[in-house]
């Protein structure tokens, strides 16, 4: 197979993400622009690559991790993030009401944000049995507040005066996918990346129950109960690391080095993720769904705000 000069310098650029000073964002940038600029090369390629080396990054970062600190995030962050998720999805529902949104663009984007963006909604898309253009339309607006978030959330963190500890949760309750969130905490320090980490996936294992009681909702409607469930099987792996590595100290040295690789694939999938974005479905977002999308988010992150900066301290 002949490689191409764009394939080239593609390769070129995602192997200058993997140096240490390239931060998640910049490497989200690069994506982004390269896609703009020349296309993607690999365009039947790099989203799975991206999901697939960022499941295994994140599986890696718990090589790093103190376990009494993800075991006291995990326990705390259960209660937190239900109630956000509660409140995000009927703050979408009325918000729903007041665009007057038919069909389930409304639905979708009110789940990712709820709970974890794309992988959101790939998972309950199904369930609905949503349209191509519906989904295109939800994962276009989520990409572009999620690669919003990435870029401003550690200046607006460090503008606000916020620690460490109420970035991580803000970011983790605002953010809608892990990839963001993953990267935004890393920009912000150690003990960000920490309970950042640990509360999204916290967050994102909700998919669960919310999936499948959208399954029984709509079996129950319907009589259809076909729908398959896509359960994050990489929380598991990163919990197991985690436990693993410490309970092992013989382990840590090379969890340490495993940490920095992850951190370095993390960046790196970042930029595929950048280089994924389809041109095509950002065109099909309308104005009323983007409007909808912008607004719900503001809500949450404000709602959010609040409550690290007057409670969480």
């Amino acid at each position: 197979m002949q490689v191409s000069i764009k394939q080239i310098v593609f390769i070129l650029f995602g192997l200058v993400c993997l140096m240490p000073h390239v931060s998640a964002a910049i490497a989200l940038l690069i994506g982004l622009t390269f896609v703009l600029v020349l296309g993607n090369p690999f365009s039947s390629h790099t989203k799975s690559w991206s999901s697939k080396l960022l499941a295994f990054s994140i599986v890696g970062l718990g090589a790093g991790m103190d376990l009494s600190v993800v075991m006291n995030v995990g326990m705390m962050g259960i209660v937190i993030t239900a109630v956000s998720i509660g409140l995000t999805l009927l703050t979408g529902w009325l918000l729903a009401k007041v665009f007057k949104l038919g069909g389930n663009t409304s639905s979708l984007i009110s789940v990712g944000t709820a709970i974890c963006g794309g992988s959101a909604i790939a998972a309950v898309s199904p369930i609905l049995k949503a349209k191509e253009n519906e989904i295109a339309v939800a994962l276009g607006i989520v990409f572009m507040l999620n690669a919003f978030a990435l870029l401003v959330f550690p200046f607006i963190g460090r503008e606000s005066g916020m620690s460490e500890y109420q970035f991580a949760l803000w970011s983790a309750l605002a953010i809608h996918d892990t990839s963001s969130v993953v990267g935004a905490t890393m920009q912000y320090g150690e003990e960000a990346l920490e309970v950042g980490t640990t509360l999204k996936l916290v967050r994102a294992l909700w998919i669960l129950p919310i999936v499948c009681a959208l399954v029984f909702y709509v079996s129950k409607r319907s009589g259809d109960n076909e729908a398959k469930i896509k359960f994050p099987w990489f929380i598991l792996g990163f919990i197991g690391v985690v436990v693993l590595v410490n309970l092992l100290p013989v382990l840590q040295p090379i969890g340490e080095y495993v940490a920095v690789i992850a951190k370095r694939g993390l960046v790196l999938a970042l930029f595929l993720i950048g280089a994924s974005l389809s041109l095509e479905s950002l065109k099909q977002v309308g104005m009323k769904p983007l409007a909808y999308g912008i607004i719900l988010w503001l809500l949450i992150a404000l709602m959010a705000s609040a409550y690290v900066l007057l409670w969480a301290g």
